[in-house]
């Protein structure tokens, strides 16, 4: 069998990220993730120009997740997504709205769209999990950067250290985020959203026919979990409101999710190449 150079190997089995990233939880993190990484200007402006996140939202979702479970679960297919990722962003270049010359590998946007990762889990976790020890924090910082390695990422372009994450992720914050035309469409509670055309045809076929009704429901909600979700140096940031009331319900809401998640059978609390991955680990 061929071997992965240590470079691209993906996180470690039975890593904070094995139990984390394939867990059903992580769908509702992905809409906080992604309006971080497009509130950049270059990543925003190259998702606005090239992404079918308009036209195919749900496909556009589906890949996106499956190249995170690669990253994660994939054994040597994660560096071949990895390398797969890097060639589809090569083509993606362009002008930003501040006229500024944008392309997707260049190292401080591609660095800042994987380190998003990080503070979305960590503040993520106190809702949805139990919060993380400070150990858990510094293991699953150094499986984060791995899969930064994984994705093609030099280490010279990726804090080393939690210590070293912090200054720069705050710099990102005051020098280069804003509410780009995409981070508005994200949280927009009336944005319109075609029918779920993925997951069992019965189910999709019973949507369907409600979804016009629906769908106002669905926007809203993931506009109160992209925000709620996202760190509160982010919401300030981007002038993003978020009320005590709202962060009432949100941990009720967590209460919940932490109560039911945890008992549900493997088949329904992870994700298929999660499953797959853990009994292969276990076999």
């Amino acid at each position: 069998m061929n071997t992965v150079n240590n470079e691209t190997n993906p996180p470690p089995v039975g890593g904070v990220l094995w139990s984390l990233v394939g867990d059903i939880r992580m769908l509702l993190t992905l809409p906080a993730a992604l309006t971080m990484q497009v509130a950049h200007p270059s990543v925003g402006a190259g998702v606005d120009d090239h992404s079918v996140f308009r036209t195919d939202p749900w496909g556009r979702g589906e890949r996106s997740l499956t190249s995170l479970q690669l990253w994660v679960y994939g054994g040597e297919g994660a560096a071949a997504e990895g390398r797969r990722l890097r060639r589809l962003h090569k083509a993606i270049q362009g002008t930003d709205a501040h006229g500024h010359r944008y392309h997707a590998l260049t190292p401080s946007s591609y660095a800042w769209v994987h380190a998003t990762g990080y503070p979305v889990f960590r503040h993520a976790q106190q809702y949805l999990g139990r919060p993380f020890t400070p150990a858990q924090e510094r293991q699953l910082y150094a499986e984060w950067l791995q899969v930064g390695r994984v994705l093609g990422i030099h280490d010279r372009d990726m804090p080393q250290t939690i210590e070293e994450f912090w200054p720069y992720y705050r710099k990102v914050l005051e020098n280069d985020l804003e509410v780009t035309v995409v981070v508005e469409e994200l949280i927009a509670p009336d944005q319109p959203i075609p029918a779920p055309d993925r997951g069992p045809r019965w189910l999709r076929l019973l949507l369907r026919p409600l979804w016009p009704s629906l769908c106002p429901c669905f926007t809203r909600f993931r506009r109160f979990l992209t925000i709620g979700l996202m760190p509160p140096d982010v919401r300030s940031a981007l002038g993003l409101e978020w009320t005590d009331a709202q962060e009432r319900r949100l941990r009720r809401f967590g209460r919940v999710v932490r109560a039911v998640v945890p008992v549900l059978p493997e088949r329904l609390r992870f994700m298929p190449l999660a499953r797959r991955a853990r009994r292969a680990a276990r076999g």
